[in-house]
């Protein structure tokens, strides 16, 4: 079964594979091909050792910038992108508490940026937002991932960052339901001095989000927990999105070499686990059948047999190959023979 240029025609694209096998070269030629077909194209990459600068010839960084008419690139910076959510979350959560709470959250806030997943989770909040500008900003939004065992945790994410916020959404209810019995408790209350001690700072969750004459009423809770839903709305929209074969195509890449068929395989069972469409495999690097010399002809045998090994381990996943090139691939023109590999109809 051979991979077919309509098999790659998603809004949504994901580039995957073992680190070095050329994920940002499909990617980038992937994105080239579609902008060449006249459509508005975006490539990013979210793996932290960014080489899409290097393949275009063209400085990128963490602003989207415009390679040529059509073809939009963008490298997500981890650190940043995480310096960022970490100052919205501190934005946030400053304009809900007490001026004498501030030093609080911005020592949580500095242990956060430590935390595990802290980079997982910033980054999946720009991949979300990215997400959905497919079909809107652009045609077409094709990632350049990290190394598989990334990609699979990001992949994973949605769903893990949406039950903790459903969990944060239930904190917040219990809060509510115990801010309107206490509510009750100090209407009750005789002297000023027992509300006081009511009111002093305690740590706990309604004496960071609560000022005295405050309900679970208060416009402040009621942004709290719109926050909170949006977050939700946003993981389960990403969640669907990658889901849905109609939008979204993952596309694993390798060589004819024995480690990335083995970490290949592995990342096929891991997303059909997950339930996220394959669209198919590039089996990159292939030797030309022109190219001679003894040396050339031993890795050829060896080739053959990873090749057999690749026809057998991926049976019934589309594929292509892409023969090995004399030179580097730097440039849109280089990137274009790439494209010319990946998009040329079959039998030609």
């Amino acid at each position: 079964m051979l991979l077919t240029p309509e098999a790659l025609d998603r809004p949504i694209l994901f580039v995957g594979g073992k680190g070095g096998v050329g994920k940002t070269t499909t990617a980038g030629a992937l994105a080239l091909a579609a902008a060449d077909e006249g459509r508005r194209v975006l490539v990013v990459s979210t793996d932290p050792a960014h080489s899409l600068a290097d393949l275009f010839g063209v400085r990128i960084g963490g602003r989207v910038r415009t390679i040529r008419p059509g073809l939009d690139a963008l490298e997500i910076d981890p650190d940043e992108q995480v310096d960022h959510y970490l100052q919205t979350v501190r934005e946030n959560l400053k304009s809900f508490v007490r001026p004498a709470m501030y030093a609080e959250i911005d020592r949580q806030i500095a242990l956060a940026r430590h935390s595990p997943g802290a980079v997982e989770a910033a980054l999946l909040e720009r991949v979300a937002e990215l997400i959905e500008s497919a079909g809107t900003t652009h045609d077409r939004v094709i990632f350049d991932t990290a190394p598989t065992g990334h990609t699979l945790r990001l992949l994973a994410l949605p769903g893990i960052m949406q039950a903790w916020t459903e969990g944060l959404l239930r904190s917040r209810e219990r809060s509510d339901r115990l801010g309107e019995g206490l509510g009750r408790l100090e209407a009750r209350r005789a002297t000023r001095e027992a509300k006081e001690e009511r009111e002093a700072p305690t740590g706990d969750e309604l004496s960071w989000f609560e000022t005295p004459d405050e309900g679970p009423s208060d416009p402040r809770r009621r942004r709290i927990r719109e926050i909170l839903l949006e977050r939700r709305r946003g993981f389960a929209r990403a969640r669907r999105a990658l889901l849905d074969p109609e939008r979204t195509a993952f596309v694993l890449v390798l060589t004819p070499e024995r480690l990335p068929i083995l970490e290949s395989a592995r990342a096929l069972a891991a997303l059909r686990d997950h339930e996220v469409p394959v669209a198919g495999l590039v089996v990159n690097r292939v030797l030309p059948e022109e190219a001679g010399g003894s040396f050339l002809e031993r890795r050829r045998e060896q080739e053959a047999r990873h090749l057999e090994e690749i026809e057998g381990e991926f049976r019934g996943v589309p594929r292509i190959r892409v023969p090995l090139l004399p030179g580097d691939v730097e440039g849109l023109e280089a990137v274009r023979t790439i494209a010319d590999h990946l998009m040329r109809p079959r039998g030609e």
